[in-house]
């Protein structure tokens, strides 16, 4: 009897953890097509209205590993000073937080609930359908003090959020990268720690 209820115990601590952890795989990402690079600079632009439709995971696959996947064993689609590969890309839905996990092309979830409107001060953030935030974790950076490490990481940031926007210029989408945003509030929502500064946001979508 003891086995059998110790059994059921088991189970159902399995279940509910199966339903909690809510981590998306991703479909393998599609990294041939597009538009010819010079047709995406040309088409490249800043879009801030968004229509409410969501991105599908195939594309969200390709954005992200466009964004900042792996292209080589142990190098990105962007760059990063002496390849310490500081930032992290945080991906925010009506559904949660996730974190990217470019190895695994997995969103792990951190927070469960819609948290869209803390990712800026701008209406459209609140209702567009994805909000990426780029974190840097100082503690892998090379040892310099702390606004150095902020400035290299913006460097870094950079690149990322050009590759989105490249990205978004040859599949149709519209996206605007961002510095108005409440970092502090943000990071307590996130659960960031004290070594992991928010660089900037970036919203991405269909254009009205």
């Amino acid at each position: 009897m003891k086995q059998f209820i110790l059994s059921i115990l088991i189970m159902s601590i399995c279940t509910t953890s199966s339903i909690l952890a809510q981590n998306i795989e991703l479909p393998p990402s599609q990294k041939t097509g597009g538009k010819p690079l010079m047709t995406a600079l040309n088409e490249r632009r800043s879009t801030r209205e968004f229509s409410t439709k969501e991105l599908n995971n195939q594309q969200l696959s390709n954005l992200l590993w466009a964004a900042w996947g792996y292209n080589r064993s142990d190098k990105r689609t962007a760059p990063s000073s002496m390849n310490k590969q500081e930032l992290d890309v945080y991906v925010v839905t009506k559904a949660g937080i996730y974190l990217y996990d470019a190895k695994k092309n997995v969103l792990v979830e951190k927070v469960k609930g819609d948290f869209r409107a803390q990712t800026g001060k701008q209406a459209f953030a609140a209702t567009a359908p994805l909000n990426l935030v780029y974190v840097a974790d100082l503690n892998k950076m090379t040892p310099a003090s702390k606004e150095s490490k902020i400035a290299t990481a913006n460097i870094n940031c950079g690149f990322v959020a050009q590759n989105v926007y490249l990205y978004c210029a040859s599949e149709g989408l519209g996206t605007v990268v961002r510095g108005y945003v409440d970092r502090e509030k943000l990071a307590k929502t996130m659960q960031l720690s004290s070594n992991q500064v928010i660089i900037v946001a970036q919203t991405i979508g269909f254009p009205k």
